[in-house]
């Protein structure tokens, strides 16, 4: 029988990799519980037109990268490609909007049909802060910033921050026109994708990979001639804050979100740590989503950073400064004690003793594999313990283990058998001597 094989796209995340993950995601969470983020949960699944309506029906990612099928009711279903509209869904469906001001984070599995890459799966994860019920350039600054100290924390180098102002809708008309109208002059010389966009979402033209088209784009029109004198006014004070607040940042006038819901403040962060720039959070406001999808009209801005890409980026931290702190949040975390035993009758007591131990809060490795004693102590060693305790026939028919210190010199200790909290306080001295 053939061996059986995860879908393209779809990767394992085996248990060393998971830990890295748990390490992030628990700097997060401490990152927004500190700044009054609280999280949610949503659906993988949602109605097609979730998507369609909040992402727009002429972007790359409806037209061509969702995953979508009828359900057995006939219902049109889409595994969720980001995590913006679903959280928004969420808040207007259950009322959260009428309780004020929502800051909302999620982590999880999105899914766009995509050729798989280094970084980019077709099920990738985020981790997304969104705000709902926030409307001032200093709130889009603060999200920024929770964003750039996050990355900082984790140990990330060499991070660069890109904005842009896409301004309102009338801008964004203004400018689409004037965009047009210079790009269908000199259509010949756009590439395949970017002739498609041109008639469907010509902003995403800017964001186009094609060398070709990208130096063609450098004479080009740009979005902040188009602001009104209220949108530069407003797009000023983002860049001044971030000043203030001594975050270096670029303006980037061919910066574009890939989603039709965003509109003044958007933003990018790099970082050199794979050699060249690459963009491991983006975000910005979209004002018009809460109410393109039935809610009340509500400002709003979010981020999300894709966990495959910062993995990669936190790995190369962590051979680039082993004693940073990417290096220490990719490393293991050793137990504190390996109980090392051989014999019928002192597995058996070492079955309790690991149960006590854990049960006070130690880390607690049992070598399961009834190996000779010399064996065992070289895993024992390899695990990185701090500690290990030995349990053979003759100790459990004396009622004592033996506590040896592996990563010290010291003593070996004799201990009651029977008294889980002595060994626990001997090991809780040791470790302040």
């Amino acid at each position: 029988m053939s061996q059986l094989q995860s879908l393209r796209g779809m990767v394992d995340l085996l248990p060393e990799q998971t830990r890295r993950w748990q390490a992030v995601e628990a700097v997060a969470r401490d990152h927004f519980r500190r700044a009054g983020i609280e999280e949610i949960r949503t659906p993988l699944l949602e109605v097609t037109e979730l998507f369609a309506r909040g992402i727009g029906e002429g972007t790359d990612v409806v037209g061509k990268e969702m995953y979508s099928f009828l359900d057995r009711g006939e219902r049109s279903c889409t595994l969720r490609p980001e995590g913006t509209a679903s959280a928004v869904r969420a808040a207007v469906q259950h009322g959260l909007l009428s309780q004020g001001a929502q800051k909302l984070w999620y982590a999880g599995p999105m899914f766009r049909y995509e050729r798989p890459q280094a970084g980019r799966q077709r099920q990738f994860h985020q981790i997304g802060v969104e705000c709902l019920g926030v409307s001032s350039a200093r709130s889009d600054v603060e999200v920024i910033a929770l964003a750039w100290d996050l990355l900082a924390a984790l140990g990330v180098q060499g991070l660069e921050l890109e904005i842009n102002s896409l301004g309102t809708p009338e801008d964004r008309q203004r400018y689409r026109n004037q965009l047009v109208a210079w790009l269908e002059a000199r259509v010949d010389q756009l590439d395949s994708d970017s002739q498609e966009r041109l008639a469907t979402n010509p902003l995403r033209i800017l964001d186009s990979k094609n060398k070709a088209t990208q130096a063609l784009l450098v004479d080009a029109p740009t979005l902040l001639e188009a602001l009104s004198p209220e949108s530069a006014s407003r797009f000023e004070q983002v860049q001044e804050l971030l000043s203030q607040l001594g975050i270096p940042f670029q303006v980037n006038t061919r910066l574009v979100r890939g989603l039709d819901y965003y509109g003044h403040t958007a933003f990018e962060i790099t970082s050199d740590q794979l050699g060249a720039q690459a963009t491991v959070c983006g975000g910005g406001r979209y004002d018009g989503l809460v109410e393109q999808l039935g809610g009340p009209a509500t400002p709003a801005i979010g981020w999300a950073l894709g966990m495959e890409r910062l993995l990669l980026v936190l790995e190369a931290a962590a051979q680039a400064d082993p004693e940073g702190p990417a290096a220490r949040l990719t490393a293991p975390s050793p137990p504190t004690v390996y109980l090392v035993n051989r014999g019928e009758a002192a597995e058996s007591a070492a079955l309790g003793v690991a149960r006590s131990l854990r049960q006070l809060g130690l880390s607690v490795e049992l070598d399961g594999s009834g190996a000779a004693f010399g064996k065992q102590f070289k895993r024992a060693d390899r695990s990185g313990a701090a500690w290990a305790v030995v349990i053979g026939d003759e100790e459990a028919a004396a009622g004592v283990l033996r506590l040896k210190p592996l990563l010290r010199e010291g003593e070996e200790q004799r201990l009651a058998l029977n008294a889980p909290s002595e060994l626990a306080e001997a090991l809780c001295q040791a470790e302040q001597r």
